[in-house]
């Protein structure tokens, strides 16, 4: 097996549990704030990594021109959208139902690539892109009558959210395959990078609205962390090594996770759909990534 789809497949499933983790414990926060505090215990967990294995003298940020700074800044920008928004997703929706939608950001990830690194589509792949967007049909599936769930996609917050969260992931990915491939960005320098940069976008967000009380969930937020910290490690690695439109649809296969636990352990309704549109959009973005 190829390290790159190693390191991509074993990351799925820490961020899996992490969508788990997230809604069982922290519904109440809100979303920057969260983001903020877990990303900071995650710095704490990987800074010991990125002091001891990053090679110094690959470091060149200051070759950097405005273009390289802005791709930068705009991956870390467009993962703290995303990541908030979804938050925000799954706080008013089940995790079996705000999942399958979110993850197919794959479907976007091809298109950006196309036009920005003349990446091919194939009929394979359009196979892929079609199967993917009948995963977001059998996710909003109500019985009803068939257009029901075009309605009722249009009209609900929690799938609006989902899907606005996939594109800033999608433009994430294709920034992430950028700045660890062509800016030549180290591993175990993006990690903290990426991370502390989104805890600074957020920061006035999440004073202006802190959580009401974290002392009693400072041991669970420090697991999220040390799960953030392996998740990005791990998600890295596999983007340093891998196509953007390959690494996404493998390590967004934490669908999967995510509805399974969302439907035995939080009892979320509709758990059978929602799972048959969790494998749909597997099966999609598997096709989109041959």
């Amino acid at each position: 097996m190829d390290a790159g789809l190693g390191f991509a497949i074993v990351a799925a499933f820490v961020w899996g549990f992490y969508i788990y983790v997230l809604k069982r414990s922290f519904s109440g926060y809100p979303p920057a704030a969260l983001t903020v505090l877990i990303n900071t215990f995650a710095i704490a967990w990987y800074l010991p990594v990125s002091l001891t294995r990053t090679d110094r003298s690959a470091v060149a940020f200051g070759g950097f021109g405005l273009l390289e700074v802005g791709v930068v800044v705009l991956t870390i920008v467009s993962t703290a959208a995303a990541f908030v928004l979804f938050l925000r997703a799954i706080a008013q929706g089940d995790v079996s139902y705000v999942t399958p939608i979110n993850k197919i950001v794959p479907m976007f990830v091809l298109p950006l690539e196309i036009l920005f690194l003349g990446q091919l589509l194939t009929p394979l792949q359009v196979t892929g892109v079609v199967v993917a967007t009948l995963a977001v049909y059998v996710a909003n599936y109500d019985p009803g009558g068939f257009f029901r769930p075009f309605v009722k996609a249009a009209r609900s917050r929690p799938a609006q959210l989902a899907l606005v969260s996939a594109m800033c992931y999608a433009v994430s990915d294709l920034g992430k395959r950028v700045s660890l491939q062509e800016l030549a960005i180290p591993e175990t320098l993006w990690v903290p990078l990426l991370l502390s940069g989104v805890a600074v976008v957020l920061l006035p967000s999440a004073i202006r609205n802190p959580p009401s009380e974290i002392r009693a969930d400072l041991p669970k937020l420090a697991i999220g962390g040390a799960m953030v910290a392996l998740g990005e490690h791990l998600t890295t690695l596999a983007f340093a090594l891998l196509p953007a439109s390959i690494a996404s649809p493998v390590i967004n296969t934490q669908a999967i996770i995510a509805v399974v636990l969302g439907g035995i352990l939080l009892g979320e309704r509709y758990f059978r759909i929602r799972l048959v549109a969790a494998v749909l959009a597997v099966v999609g973005v598997t096709l989109i990534a041959v």
